[in-house]
């Protein structure tokens, strides 16, 4: 069985949660059940299958946001968040 396309937001409805400093705030839930984007309070909220090892689920969430946005990938940088579902991604265009 194949996997649903990943229903995405507008991409103004994306750019208009960057602040001034290219800075957009993510909460996470990593290991999920099914890939997710969605605008939940005023915060992009990412469910990933990718389990949270090795940076594995960064690195889905980063590709996610930055094909959303339509950047290329290395335009999505993690500034905070590590290890934290809170997480701040750099966008630069």
């Amino acid at each position: 069985m194949a996997r649903p396309r990943l229903a995405l937001p507008a991409a103004s409805e994306i750019e208009s949660l960057i602040d001034d400093r290219g800075q957009l705030k993510v909460r996470v839930t990593p290991g999920a059940r099914t890939d997710d984007v969605s605008l939940v309070e005023g915060q992009l909220a990412v469910k990933t299958r990718a389990k949270p090892q090795d940076g594995a689920a960064n690195e889905a969430v980063m590709a996610v946001v930055a094909k959303a946005l339509g950047l290329a990938p290395s335009k999505v940088e993690l500034l905070r968040g590590q290890t934290s579902r809170q997480k701040v991604l750099r966008i630069t265009r």
